[in-house]
């Protein structure tokens, strides 16, 4: 396959620039794609129809506009201001569960980046990550033994995903895992990216104790891709912000839960 110009791109790249292309403007046609990219329309057709699936757009006649909550997550900056000072007060709850000398792994959420800000002063750790912001942040700090989960980087969430980077994570062992999730739908966490799902289900297996953050802006959103039930995690931690109906209901259905108060 090879752009209009005859540089050869891969499936993925071209999905890659046309998931930025309806981020940015958004709206694309269909025509103008396959003219962009030297590819049929029916081409292009397939392509949308994945990104339409993973949450990033959706189709319409002759074309594609942007959905808005895809647009939550067009980067990291936008994505660590969304809920920042619920996201800070469930980090510094769960945090508490860290203690020194344990491994701790990281998955490639802000919730996430929230609790690798207050690892230091737990040191001496050793930390586990795909998410290149957590290993830009704790790079070089005293006392904390930094293990980098490679693999195929992908800009749009500064993260390192897929099926190489869930293999070499099954190869890790953690004392805690924290994670978050796109979206929390029936009890069970969704997700838009199957590359990052992956990942995120290598880390839960092989994790001692599995703790989710969710801020209450999750149970508004929607994804299409299923991680896990609620009730696979040792600890839930939400913030005050949660209804109350909603966490009577959580805790009805098995989930061990926990709420970060103000």
């Amino acid at each position: 396959m090879a752009e209009a110009g005859g540089t050869p791109v891969s499936q993925q790249d071209r999905r890659e620039e046309i998931r930025q292309e309806v981020l940015a403007s958004g709206f694309v046609r269909i025509e103008e794609l396959a003219a962009k990219h030297g590819v049929s329309g029916m081409t292009i057709h397939r392509d949308l129809d994945v990104l339409e699936q993973q949450g990033w757009l959706r189709k319409v006649r002759g074309g594609a506009t942007s959905t808005p909550t895809a647009l939550l997550e067009t980067s990291v900056r936008a994505r660590i201001a969304d809920a920042a000072e619920e996201k800070a007060r469930i980090a510094e709850h769960a945090a508490r569960l860290v203690s020194p000398g344990q491994v701790v792994a990281l998955d490639d959420s802000t919730s996430a980046l929230a609790v690798a800000e207050r690892l230091p002063a737990l040191a001496p750790l050793t930390v586990v990550t795909n998410f290149l912001s957590v290993i830009n942040l704790l790079s070089g700090e005293p006392g904390l033994h930094l293990i980098g989960l490679g693999g195929d980087y992908q800009p749009s969430y500064d993260a390192f995903l897929g099926l190489h980077t869930a293999t070499m994570a099954r190869t890790m062992r953690s004392d805690v895992l924290f994670m978050s999730t796109t979206a929390v739908v029936g009890g069970h966490c969704l997700h838009r990216s199957q590359e990052t799902i992956q990942v995120k289900r290598a880390l839960m297996e092989t994790a001692g104790k599995r703790v989710l953050l969710l801020d209450h802006s999750k149970f508004d959103r929607r994804a299409v891709h299923e991680l896990a039930p609620l009730t696979e995690f040792d600890l839930v931690v939400v913030d005050a912000g949660t209804p109350a109906a909603r966490l009577d209901e959580l805790r009805s259905a098995g989930v061990a839960l926990e709420v970060a108060e103000r």
